[in-house]
């Protein structure tokens, strides 16, 4: 069968907030918002490859959270700490690095930083080291995944934070649930649904774990299914229907799949998503939570939700 071509068109224009700016990150928030992270200099990399948390001069960030009717800003300056994710917590907003340095007995970066919509800061604490992807639920529910270097260690931390590949934490930074049911070497990729159904996807195994009853240890239930992909980097669905990115050797393909009976997927069929000038969008950012695909280039932002991909396909 041949692969499906889909045309998307952009939601929001971000040209006019671009200049002197390069992109960080986007995500998707739980309100269906998205969140854009922005810096006006991308630090150079310790020996060419390790990412720096502390720096040396001061960087500038932009948040834009957008939705399809307007785009609200919010500029951070003077900051010397190097942040790669921005999620909505409650009415502020939560930034986060995806690495932090052990130096000592209770000295470590504190990675995750709560700032008010109007740009003041109120809390940080740590989420640990080796952050895959963060994302925080309508209850303040603040879920991070870990890959290799966050479960294994590494920048200092003999017993790390991340060892379990998948943590939820309070809006205060407290654990409120450990994975303990799978052995994650690097959680490939998480979605929050909600606060009761959280699925994640992880190495080496290519299983697709399912959390659901919410994080209270004595009745949350996990389950598990093959998806048939190997080395996927997110996924999307609806609890019946998954679109998955391709995996190893074809990232920026997708796979749309069904559950034909319970805890099975079919073969399902390929997708490539395409601008409105019919360019592929494969190199853009991608952001994949609920139902929900995002991508974010420098210019605009593209969404599509699986409703509306089985309408394409039908």
């Amino acid at each position: 069968m041949s692969n499906v071509t889909i045309k998307l068109l952009p939601f929001a224009d971000l040209s006019s907030y671009m200049d002197g700016f390069t992109l960080v990150s986007a995500q998707w928030g739980h309100d269906g918002l998205a969140y854009v992270l922005l810096i006006n200099e991308v630090p150079e990399r310790k020996q060419g490859m390790f990412v720096k948390t502390k720096l040396e001069q001061s960087y500038t960030y932009k948040v834009l959270v957008v939705a399809e009717q307007y785009i609200e800003e919010l500029v951070i300056p003077d900051q010397r700490y190097l942040y790669h994710y921005v999620q909505p917590l409650h009415e502020q907003l939560l930034l986060v690095g995806a690495r932090a340095t052990y130096y000592g007995q209770d000295q470590f970066d504190r990675n995750a930083r709560v700032w008010s919509r109007d740009g003041v800061p109120m809390r940080d604490f740590l989420l640990g080291d080796g952050i895959e992807s963060v994302q925080v639920t309508r209850a303040g529910t603040i879920w991070t995944s870990y890959f290799d270097e966050g479960v294994y260690g590494n920048y200092g931390w003999v017993e790390p934070i991340g060892a379990s590949g998948l943590i939820a934490w309070d809006a205060e930074g407290n654990i409120r649930y450990k994975n303990t049911a799978a052995l994650i070497d690097d959680c490939y990729a998480l979605n929050v649904v909600n606060e009761q159904d959280v699925w994640f996807y992880y190495y080496s195994d290519f299983q697709l774990g399912h959390i659901t009853n919410g994080v209270q240890t004595e009745s949350s239930q996990v389950t598990f299914l093959h998806p048939g992909i190997s080395g996927s980097s997110g996924f999307i669905t609806d609890g019946e229907h998954f679109l998955f990115d391709a995996g190893y050797n074809k990232h920026g393909l997708f796979r749309f799949k069904t559950m034909h009976k319970p805890g099975h997927l079919n073969k399902g069929r390929v997708i490539e998503f395409v601008n409105e000038h019919k360019q592929p969008l494969q190199h853009a950012r991608q952001d994949l939570r609920q139902d929900r695909l995002l991508f974010c280039t420098e210019q605009a932002l593209y969404g599509v939700t699986l409703n509306e991909i089985q309408s394409a396909l039908v």
